[in-house]
């Protein structure tokens, strides 16, 4: 799919989107929310104070898509630990990690999501019957839509179960009958427009 951020004069970014390209990333946005969670407010009417100061889970995720977007703070679960004492160490550390921060993490991927989802309703509303318009962000926008375009590759990625270069070179011959194959498409697309917004950032 074409389209490609540009910078935009004073800061920020713009990206000529169609219909088609709008409902997908809308689509993928949505159900990274819905992966990511709600957060404590939206679980229960809870003390703000209390909120504030409420500790988020020790273990890692079971998904590992969830995993893939929050990994273990201390050590590489893919090479083996040192020792068993290293490995203790590791987990005890990136437990009390993860404790203290996932909650502020989680609320920032659902923010920068959120921000995508209002984003493409407005162009949406503002291209009804045009079959497409161009998106303008503003520099702290395009931020947001930085963070949630990584965050939707990371995703797209561990259902691919891409872990390196090699992978995605596979991925690229991959025949079009294969189920794969829109997926393919949707995460070489989603890292063309996040390579060009971050040219976009760059001073």
């Amino acid at each position: 799919m074409p389209g490609h951020f540009e910078p935009l004069p004073g800061g920020g970014a713009a990206v000529a989107l169609d219909d088609v390209e709008i409902s997908i990333i809308r689509s993928l946005a949505v159900q990274l929310l819905e992966l990511i969670g709600p957060g404590p407010a939206e679980d229960a009417q809870a003390d703000p104070l209390a909120e504030l100061f409420a500790e988020g889970p020790s273990e890692p995720p079971s998904d590992p898509v969830l995993r893939r977007l929050f990994p273990d703070a201390y050590g590489d679960p893919a090479q083996p630990p040192g020792s068993p004492q290293d490995a203790e160490e590791q987990r005890t550390h990136s437990a009390e990690f993860r404790r203290y921060t996932e909650n502020d993490l989680r609320a920032g991927k659902r923010e920068n999501a959120l921000a995508v989802i209002r984003a493409l309703d407005a162009l949406a509303s503002a291209a009804s019957g045009e079959g497409g318009a161009v998106l303008k962000l503003s520099t702290e926008e395009s931020r947001q839509w930085l963070g949630a375009l990584n965050d939707l590759r990371l995703a797209i990625g561990s259902r691919l179960e891409i872990t390196d270069e090699e992978d995605t070179d596979l991925l690229y011959r991959l025949p079009d009958e294969d189920p794969r194959k829109p997926m393919v498409m949707a995460y070489l697309w989603l890292g063309g427009l996040q390579e060009t917004l971050v040219s976009t950032l760059m001073p």
